[in-house]
């Protein structure tokens, strides 16, 4: 994910992104927001990061946003090293999740909105296949829930052979073959 943030330039800030209604800018925002908060739901840190979901927007991005994005991430690597941030309970978004699970979700959050921002940059990506194995297996959960957009949209349909990666994002409700209009 930070290559991706670092390989994305100023004047794509309002291109669109996969994710309705959320451009680039809205969606780093969104990164670095969640970097924060899954950082404290690692280290049990409960409080103002993890009671509530924030609301990404681009007019949230802060100016320093490629210094900032790039730290949190590594330190929500750093937080999710330490084994006890998969045992016991957390919170993340106002939502009580067992650790594991919570690992799970931020797995899936990266590796998604990677691909979110690098299709939407016109960057490569390639994420290794046990990321791409747990975020689906996360996906994979909610196959049968409610798919209002509100975590993830309706199941788009992909080859039953396709590439794990674009199984992974049809179960998330993207279109692999999505591309930013010209």
């Amino acid at each position: 994910m930070a290559a991706i943030v670092d390989g994305i330039a100023d004047d794509q800030l309002d291109a669109p992104t996969p994710c309705p209604g959320s451009s680039v800018a809205a969606l780093l925002d969104h990164v670095g927001g969640l970097s924060q908060a899954f950082r404290a739901a690692a280290a049990k840190d409960l409080g103002p990061l993890t009671s509530a979901a924030p609301v990404p927007a681009a007019s949230n991005l802060a100016p320093d946003w490629r210094a900032q994005i790039p730290q949190h991430l590594e330190a929500l690597a750093v937080a999710w090293r330490d084994p006890g941030a998969w045992e016991g309970m957390t919170a993340a978004g106002g939502v009580d999740l067992p650790g594991e699970v919570a690992g799970l979700v931020v797995i899936d959050e990266l590796v998604v909105h990677a691909w979110d921002l690098a299709v939407a940059t016109g960057q490569a990506y390639e994420p290794s296949d046990e990321q791409v194995e747990a975020a689906a297996a996360f996906a994979g959960s909610f196959e049968d829930a409610d798919r209002d957009g509100s975590l993830f949209g309706p199941v788009v349909d992909v080859r039953a052979d396709a590439a794990p990666l674009d199984r992974l994002l049809g179960l998330t409700g993207r279109d692999p073959g999505w591309r930013p209009r010209s």
